[in-house]
């Protein structure tokens, strides 16, 4: 092990809606998970949820998302850029997409264990994590009782305050594994 490394858990968000290479969302989830391994090792994942786009610019198919929780050595700006290497392997070319459109692979770096950091390649926790309900319903689900280091809050309550009605309500996300 490095000199001065140390053993932290990160929370990564998986999302898919389009297949690539021969594989539909759920084969894309499930090898991204294993691709994570190169990263550490992967000590919970959420079930499988299928999730209604947000923000989507015009008709989308629905999500299949998931939250993986990684205990990694990696310090957080080279586990970004693992994700996105694990990104461009499914396809994924960030320089090309709109925000928020379909895509083969999104990796999002959402908590490392409970650093708050802002710099012009990375922001954590991720800056949406709290209002994101194909966020939140998997990374409660394995992290329930995980506090947000801003907020103070935990991943349950956060979960608990989003709205019930429009994009966002619990019609939005459902559990199917």
């Amino acid at each position: 092990m490095k000199e001065g490394a140390y053993l932290t858990i990160a929370y990564i968000a998986l999302g898919s809606n389009l297949a690539y290479g021969g594989l539909v969302p759920a084969e894309i989830l499930d090898a991204a998970t294993s691709a994570l391994g190169e990263g550490g090792t992967i000590v919970a994942r959420s079930g499988l949820y299928a999730t209604d786009p947000v923000g989507a610019p015009g008709p989308q198919p629905r999500y299949l998302n998931a939250v993986v929780a990684l205990a990694t050595l990696m310090p957080p700006i080279d586990l970004l850029q693992t994700l996105l290497a694990i990104e461009q392997r499914f396809g994924r070319d960030r320089t090309l997409a709109l925000r928020n459109a379909s895509r083969t692979l999104d990796l999002d770096l959402l908590l490392y264990g409970s650093l708050v950091i802002q710099t012009e390649q990375l922001t954590l926790p991720h800056p949406r994590l709290a209002e994101r309900r194909f966020v939140l319903a998997p990374l409660a689900e394995i992290a329930p009782t995980l506090l947000h280091p801003v907020t103070g809050e935990t991943m349950r309550a956060l979960f608990a305050q989003l709205p019930e009605t429009g994009e966002n309500g619990p019609d939005a996300v459902r559990r199917l594994t």
